[in-house]
């Protein structure tokens, strides 16, 4: 009854379904009206031809001919008795059979649905909402966010300003609220003003605008936005965004810095608190062939190997794990442990040749300028002649014939870096290039998260994700304290010490060996003792930071349930 009374409500509240109803009842009011006007003609003839029926017989003879079932057991014999049936049964069947059914369904039963519909996607959140994320717009970016978000905890919802869109979301399982993205009366309705995050990551024309009427309805909220165009990003600041991201360039760079040809050593990735992340390529470096045991990297330096990347395989590190030629170390350790790091294995440039980037986008375009700065010369091969700008680094051409990549020396080059945006074409390509050079390194881009994996089995050696590269950036930018992405599918997280695991040694914990995550610094009061001494005894009063896979953290929770 609830349910119903509220879609009621909402179907009375639009001004068409009241005309619509307005309509239905008139037509009922005059189709009542001719059942009574041929109840009582039924009678008249009826009484000329010596036959009195009651008034509720009269009734009966009338819906049935009208409605053309006809029983026959009332009929007249006179001429104009006959001829009044005939008029009965074709105003029946114009009022009964089209007539009616029609408005029915056109001015009530098809409004009732769409409001019932409707009423599935809210328009305002409760009052007391707080600590949400809002998000604008729905793409491969948010839609990795939300499942992160979801993940973890956190209350989100997607703004849509259209309802059949609302609708389809909300079939998938999102928590979406329908209103105009132009309109501070929309954020008001989120509660905008307690939210934790507001997300937009629209066009930069859409996302101005979206930005300048949050901000109205909020004026301390942390307001982020992506941009395209570096031009954008002063409006956006303009209009009052807290902070503008070009993932465009975040991803160029990211790929950039796996690139073979420049300097191999520890390039930091994440930050948590005084505990640095680093990753190193083990190419050219004496870690090719040992086991981590061998290495004994930790004693060495003072860093500890957390993991290696295997052709987007993360493993963690156990002392019989052995380092690849193809291998990205993942480090953990201080600021200063890791510069020690750097002046043992570090690297001088290991090639002259330039390495090719395939697509002139702004991918590519932020992935050549960060080669530059690594001292790496580079050449981009790109379609669109618009696209080409005259430094002499430019191939223009189709990628995917032969002669335009020797041109650019995919012969010769230690590694290609694969950028477009479309993620067939990204396939295409790496199948091609290790067809053609079984050695060299393939760096590629991926749109959709699901894409990874098949880049991986096409032949990439690294492939980094734009939608997961977007949602970690954006999922950091919450500021908890006890999580952070530094990687595809790598977390940093902090854990108060399980119950269970109080008065024990790291070394006696087993952590690693049965989730998979490894302690990498523990915490008390405001020091924090980075990669401890496995000897060190745990009490209740530490806070253990640890990192690993998503599947090894949930391992962790499921185990020692406490976060």
């Amino acid at each position: 009854m609830k349910i119903f009374l509220s879609h009621f409500i909402y179907f009375m509240h639009s001004g068409t379904s009241r005309r619509n109803l307005k309509v239905l009842l008139w037509l009922l009011a005059a189709l009542t009206t001719l059942i009574t006007v041929y109840s009582i003609l039924f009678h008249v003839l009826m009484m000329q031809e010596g036959r009195p029926f009651s008034w509720i017989t009269g009734v009966y003879w009338t819906l049935t001919v009208m409605s053309t079932l006809g029983f026959g057991d009332i009929t007249f014999s006179g001429d104009v008795g006959l001829v009044f049936s005939m008029v009965v049964l074709l105003s029946g069947i114009v009022f009964m059979l089209i007539l009616f059914p029609f408005t029915f369904i056109q001015f009530f039963y098809a409004p009732w649905l769409e409001a019932q519909s409707a009423s599935r996607a809210p328009r305002e959140l409760p009052e007391k909402t707080s600590g949400h994320v809002v998000l604008t717009h729905y793409d491969p970016v948010s839609s990795a966010l939300i499942h992160k978000l979801t993940q973890y905890g956190y209350p989100y919802v997607l703004l849509v300003p259209e309802l059949s869109d609302a609708l389809h979301l909300y079939d998938l399982g999102l928590k979406v609220v329908v209103g105009d993205l132009d309109s501070p009366e929309t954020y008001r309705k989120v509660r905008v003003d307690k939210a934790a995050l507001v997300v937009m990551t629209a066009s930069d024309v859409a996302n101005t605008s979206q930005v300048f009427m949050a901000r109205e309805m909020a004026d301390k909220v942390a307001i982020v936005a992506t941009a395209r165009d570096p031009a954008s990003v002063d409006i956006l600041e303009l209009a009052g965004c807290s902070r503008v991201l070009q993932l465009g360039e975040m991803m160029g760079q990211a790929l950039a810095r796996h690139a073979r040809g420049g300097s191999v050593s520890a390039r930091p990735i994440g930050q948590f608190s005084h505990l640095h992340i680093a990753e190193t390529t083990a190419a050219g470096t004496s870690l090719v062939g040992q086991t981590l045991k061998d290495i004994s990297l930790r004693s060495r330096v003072g860093v500890t190997v957390v993991g290696l990347w295997e052709r987007g395989e993360f493993q963690t590190a156990r002392p019989e794990t052995r380092v690849g030629s193809d291998a990205v170390l993942v480090l953990a350790g201080s600021q200063r442990q890791l510069e020690t790091y750097n002046q043992q294995f570090r690297l001088p440039r290991t090639s002259d040749v330039p390495v090719v980037i395939i697509g002139g986008g702004r991918v590519g375009r932020a992935a050549g300028r960060t080669l530059e700065e690594q001292g790496i010369d580079y050449l981009i091969v790109e379609q669109l002649p618009e696209r080409v700008h005259k430094t002499g680094k430019y191939v223009l051409g189709n990628a995917a014939e032969f002669g335009i990549l020797s041109k650019a020396g995919i012969m010769e080059t230690p590694t290609v870096i694969i950028t477009t945006h479309d993620d067939e074409t990204n396939i295409y390509l790496t199948i091609y290039c290790r067809r053609l050079r079984p050695d060299i390194e393939i760096i590629g881009r991926a749109t959709l998260e699901r894409n990874v994996a098949t880049l991986h089995r096409a032949g990439a050696d690294f492939v980094m994700s734009y939608a997961s590269m977007g949602a970690n950036a954006l999922f950091n930018l919450l500021e908890r304290s006890d999580i952070l992405m530094v990687d595809e599918g790598l977390d940093v997280f902090k854990v108060k010490i399980p119950a269970s695991l109080i008065g024990k040694s790291l070394a006696n914990s087993s952590i690693r060996r049965e989730t998979g995550c490894t302690v990498i610094a523990l915490a008390k009061h405001d020091h924090m003792e980075i990669n401890p001494d496995p000897t060190l005894k745990l009490s209740a009063d530490m806070e253990m930071i640890l990192i690993g896979s998503v599947e090894a953290e949930n391992l962790f929770l499921k185990r020692y349930g406490t976060r």
